[in-house]
């Protein structure tokens, strides 16, 4: 059973930084492409960065670009996402996701889309106050 969990959420002033940790479990995520989400109240859920299977590169929204940091640690089949200079926008719900296994897309908005990765998280609360 493929399990995905997020810690490390919680309150911090703006300015503040936070790391988040996911821990997957299940299978191998080697293969998969590992990213992050966030859902703020009344919004959609909306792609935050991803790190890729393939070479280990990374893609970010442009919101957290300079800001956030994706990193992974496949050893430990963790995923983590170092957030700095947080500001009041970013509050929200943070869930982790993961990819297919040795998946590949191409088009419009490529890998940062809901339905390029099947497993989820239950989230973790960033709440940054201002």
């Amino acid at each position: 059973q493929v399990q995905l969990v997020e810690s490390g959420g919680g309150l911090v002033q703006a300015g503040g930084s936070l790391k988040l940790s996911c821990a997957a479990s299940g299978r191998s995520f080697i293969s998969s492409d590992m990213a992050w989400f966030r859902q703020a109240p009344g919004k959609d859920r909306i792609f935050v960065a991803t790190t890729r299977w393939s070479d280990g590169s990374t893609l970010y929204d442009e919101s957290v670009k300079a800001r956030f940091t994706i990193s992974r640690d496949n050893a430990k089949n963790t995923v983590y996402l170092q957030m700095n200079n947080l500001k009041p926008e970013d509050t929200a719900i943070y869930y982790c996701a993961a990819g297919p296994i040795n998946y590949y897309c191409s088009g419009y908005g490529c890998y940062r889309r809901r339905y390029d990765y099947h497993d989820w998280g239950q989230g973790t609360q960033v709440t940054v106050s201002s």
